[in-house]
C-alpha cells in the first residue's frame, strides 16, 4: 500500500479530519501517523517542499531489530577501589569497579572500567537494585528494585522487579521504533565542540535548519542496506493533509516525484473545494488539484449527517463534556444542526448548560436551546442577513 494515495472530498462538517484521526487511532502507537495541514508549508526560513518531504519523512517507521550483549542480574556487591592519583598529590582516584549480579541461574563478579562508575552513579545503583549493562557501549540501566525487598518497609515509592531469569551473561533482542526523519535530525545535527565559541556559534544558529538532498540519499541507503540485512523492517505510516487545495504548483509537482519514490508513506488528502484554480496557475481543475496527481487517488466522498447521526455525535459530546440534555433538547439540537451545520450545533451545549445553570438546573431543556439559538447566529443565517442588508447588520 505504500506510495498510494486517498482523498476526502466533502462539504465542511462531514467528517473528514475526524476519519484521519480515527485512522491514527486504528493504527495504534507503532505505525507513524503525521498529520499536517497545507497552508504550513508556506515558510520564510524552510523551502515548501523541504517542509512536505520532512512530513514524509515523519510518516515513515523503521522497527530496528537490534541483538544486544547484556550483563543482567541483582546487584549483591558494588565496590569501589581507589589507588593513589598517577598525577600526584593527596587525592585519590578510581582504578575500576567490582560489581557482583546474581540471576536465578548463578551469579558472577564483574570487574569494570572507572567511566562505568559515573553511569552507576547516574542511575543511583545500589545493592539489591535490578540492573542490565551493554557489553558493547557500558551504558547501565536501572531497572528497579528486587522483589526480594519487597517486605522491607510497609510503604515505598518503588517499583519492585523479579529476579532475572538465566545466565547474567547474555544476548538481548532490542527493538527500536524510530522515523526516517529521527533519522535525518540525528545526523544533521553538527557535532562541534565543547569550547566555548562552538556552543556560542550553535545558540546563535536558526532553530529550524534545512537537512540536505545528499543527507537523506546516504540515510536511504544504509537504510535499505539495513532492510536487506534483515536487522531493520520499514514500517509505512499514514501522511494526513488537511485543506490540500491550499498547496501550489510547485507543492503538487513534488508530491508527484514523492509518491513514485520506493520509501514513502500512505497519503491521505482532504479537501472542501469543488471545482477551483490550482494555486499559482490559473487553470480550473477538480477540488483544485492537478488531473495528473487526482489520477493517482481514490477519491472518497463524505456525505452530510442525518438527523439520527447528527443527535448521536452531538450526545457523545455532551457525555464527554459532562453536560445532560433532555431527549427533547436532543432532538431539537439535531434539527438545528441539519439546518445549520453540526460545530454550530455542538457549539451550542456550552452556553446551554450556562443558562440552564444559572436557573439552578442542571439538566439542558428544549427552551434553553431554543433561547441560545436566538441569541446566537449561524454562519448560513450572518450571511443572509448581510445579503439582505445595504450596510453591516442594519
Amino acid at each position: 500500500m505504500a506510495g498510494r494515495a486517498l482523498l476526502l472530498a466533502g462539504a465542511p462538517g462531514t467528517g473528514k479530519t475526524a476519519l484521519a484521526l480515527g485512522i491514527s487511532q486504528e493504527l495504534g502507537p507503532k505505525v507513524p501517523f503525521c498529520p499536517m495541514v497545507g497552508s504550513e508549508v508556506f515558510s520564510s526560513e524552510v523551502k515548501k517542499t523541504a517542509v512536505l518531504m520532512e512530513h514524509f519523512r515523519r510518516a515513515i517507521g523503521l522497527r530496528i531489530r537490534e541483538s544486544k550483549e547484556v550483563y543482567e542480574g541483582e546487584v549483591i556487591e558494588l565496590s569501589v577501589e581507589e589507588t593513589e592519583d598517577p598525577l600526584g598529590g593527596y587525592g585519590r582516584t578510581i582504578s575500576h569497579v567490582v560489581v557482583g549480579l546474581k540471576t536465578s541461574k548463578g551469579t558472577k563478579q564483574l570487574r569494570l572500567d572507572p567511566s562505568i562508575h559515573e553511569a552507576l552513579s547516574k542511575e543511583n545503583v545500589s545493592v539489591g537494585d535490578v540492573i542490565y549493562i551493554e557489553a558493547n557501549s557500558g551504558a547501565v540501566k536501572r531497572v528497579g528494585r528486587s522483589d526480594s525487598f519487597a517486605t522491607e518497609f510497609d510503604l515505598e515509592a518503588e517499583e519492585y522487579v523479579p529476579i532475572p531469569k538465566g545466565d547474567v551473561h547474555k544476548r538481548k533482542e532490542v527493538v527500536q521504533d524510530v522515523t526516517l526523519h529521527d533519522l535525518d535530525v540525528a545526523n544533521a545535527r553538527p557535532q562541534g565542540g565543547k569550547d566555548v565559541m562552538s556552543l556560542m556559534s550553535a545558540m546563535g544558529k536558526s532553530k529550524k535548519t534545512e537537512i540536505t538532498d545528499k543527507l537523506r540519499t546516504e540515510i536511504n541507503r544504509v537504510v535499505n542496506r539495513y532492510i536487506d540485512q534483515g536487522v531493520a523492517e520499514l514500517v509505512p505510516g499514514v501522511l494526513f493533509i488537511d485543506e490540500v487545495h491550499m498547496l501550489d504548483i510547485e507543492c503538487f509537482t513534488y508530491l508527484n516525484r514523492s509518491l513514485e519514490s520506493s520509501l514513502s508513506p500512505i497519503v491521505v488528502f482532504a479537501t472542501n473545494r469543488g471545482v477551483c484554480k490550482i494555486r499559482g496557475t490559473d487553470i480550473l481543475a477538480p477540488h483544485g488539484i492537478p488531473v495528473d496527481l487526482l489520477d493517482r487517488m481514490l477519491i472518497v466522498r463524505t456525505m452530510p449527517y442525518n438527523v439520527e447521526e447528527v443527535m448521536q455525535i452531538i450526545s457523545i459530546r455532551a457525555s464527554v463534556e459532562g453536560i445532560e440534555v433532555e431527549p427533547d433538547a436532543l432532538s431539537n439540537l439535531g434539527e438545528i444542526g441539519l439546518r445549520t451545520s453540526l460545530r454550530y450545533a455542538v457549539q451550542m451545549l456550552t452556553p446551554s448548560r450556562i443558562l440552564a445553570e444559572t436557573t439552578g438546573r442542571t439538566t439542558v431543556s428544549p427552551e434553553d436551546i431554543s433561547e441560545v439559538d436566538k441569541l446566537f447566529f449561524d454562519g448560513k443565517a450572518s450571511a443572509r442577513m448581510l445579503a439582505k442588508s445595504t450596510g453591516y447588520m442594519k
